[in-house]
């Protein structure tokens, strides 16, 4: 069975002045279908740039990242822009919403890669989130967990078979942070799959496995 997502001895340096900082080195890990996967660890241990790598983000120095069965740097820049706006969301800390676009136009952005830009299915995820009196507000007049939930409604505006969530809960308050956690449930359940990374130990109530990365490297 091919797995939601394989990254197979994954590394990633960067050039410094001084010396080459490696910051992702020889990982391997699958994500199957329907499984919500923490990845925890400390600051600056490689976390974010393994999901970066995992998302197409961020070309890996070595190793390799496939997609349901898709390697995602075999593809062209153009191909996998495309690929990644069709299958993976994406769930920022910073909700990276477009500051000048109300809630259903950001989530709405979601097709300008595909094309699909699906009215019906924007006014059925602003009713999910409980964002429809919200639909013509811009990012700056909702609360913060609005913008969590708008974030999170643009993610899976194209019906991804991957979120891959980067601290989502480091802004919200406890309640905000639990109904963001139950979302991703409930998206694996339903059968995607999630990555999250995370310094919440809430997470682990939510997640079925925690893997551990410590300098770089899977520990766990």
């Amino acid at each position: 069975m091919t797995a939601a997502l394989s990254v197979d001895h994954l590394s990633k340096s960067f050039p410094d002045a001084a010396e080459e900082v490696h910051a992702v080195i020889d990982v391997t890990l699958e994500i199957a279908d329907g499984e919500f996967v923490a990845l925890r660890g400390p600051s600056g241990c490689g976390k974010s740039t393994l999901l970066m790598a995992a998302g197409g983000l961020l070309e890996p120095s070595g190793g390799s990242v496939s997609v349901s069965g898709t390697d995602l740097y075999s593809l062209s820049q153009d191909g996998r822009a495309r690929f990644r706006a069709e299958n993976i969301g994406f769930v920022f800390q910073q909700f990276h919403l477009i500051p000048y676009l109300d809630v259903r136009d950001n989530i709405l952005a979601a097709s300008l890669a595909t094309g699909a830009g699906d009215e019906k299915r924007a006014e059925e995820l602003l009713g999910h989130f409980g964002l429809t009196h919200r639909a013509r507000h811009v990012p700056a007049a909702l609360s913060t967990g609005e913008k969590q939930r708008a974030a999170m409604a643009r993610a899976l505006f194209n019906s991804p078979k991957l979120i891959l969530a980067d601290e989502p809960t480091g802004n919200l308050d406890r309640d905000n942070a639990e109904s963001l956690l139950e979302q991703l449930s409930a998206f694996a359940s339903d059968g995607g799959s999630v990555l999250l990374v995370t310094h919440d130990a809430r997470v682990e109530g939510h997640s079925d496995r925690t893997v551990e990365i410590s300098e770089g490297r899977l520990v766990s």
